[in-house]
């Protein structure tokens, strides 16, 4: 299968590539940089894992950025898992509105942009294809801080459900995995006392496992979820 994905080139983006490349799928990855560890992970699958660096804060050129100069209408797409997204962090009395608008571009209105050329592209190609949009426990959880990034995984989650409502017909899947908190560099400015409070709240007292998104992820773009659709999976170690 061919699979987009968007947040490719590091963290939890970087992972489901290489399960899915383990899995003998082509990635087609989007991320604004291409650090080492990407470079060595296509160097292990060459010719399988293609990237574009492509700023996902530009809404307005989602077409021809990503569907017309890099997998174009000749690209039957498979798969699409909605990774990439920026975190704005505050309380909401310090709420800034210009701060909040540059993450809804990427968190949002970007994912849906995409959707929607991507679901044409499935529809071109008489595909029964699966999309995936990576969410977040704080949608589900409240965390002091996290309103204003909790709201656009929560739009996105809403935009998932009903996707998979409208184009269910066609074949097309849509659902949401709902990580708990990683070791990512999203979480990397917590301190460990934070952390561990955070942690304190699962039911398994640890970070969530960022493989066990990665392959959470694969199975939902597989057949094996082939009656899977409109739901929030959650790899969140049990949060409560």
């Amino acid at each position: 299968m061919n699979i987009l994905v968007t947040g490719c080139s590091r963290g939890v983006g970087l992972e489901i590539c290489r399960v899915l490349l383990e899995q003998g799928h082509t990635v087609y990855g989007i991320a604004r940089s291409c650090p080492d560890d990407f470079i060595t992970l296509q160097s292990q699958y060459k010719g399988r894992l293609l990237f574009k660096s492509v700023d996902l804060s530009d809404s307005e050129h989602v077409k021809e950025n990503v569907f017309k100069d890099f997998c174009g209408s000749k690209v039957q797409l498979d798969g699409y898992v909605n990774n990439a997204a920026v975190a704005y962090d505050d309380i909401v009395t310090n709420l800034n509105l210009d701060r909040l608008k540059a993450m809804y571009e990427v968190n949002v209105f970007t994912p849906m942009m995409m959707t929607k050329n991507v679901i044409r592209n499935m529809l071109l190609h008489h595909t029964k294809g699966a999309i995936v949009h990576i969410s977040s426990i704080s949608v589900h959880t409240g965390y002091k801080g996290l309103a204003m990034y909790a709201s656009s995984k929560g739009a996105l989650e809403a935009f998932s459900k009903d996707t998979a409502r409208e184009w269910g017909p066609m074949g097309v899947r849509s659902n949401v995995v709902v990580p708990g908190f990683m070791a990512t560099a999203m979480s990397s400015t917590l301190t460990e006392e934070q952390r561990n409070k955070i942690y304190a709240r699962t039911s398994l007292k640890d970070a969530t496992s960022i493989r066990s998104v990665a392959e959470t992820v694969a199975f939902l773009l597989s057949n094996k979820a082939e009656s899977i659709t409109g739901q929030n999976i959650h790899v969140d170690n049990g949060t409560i």
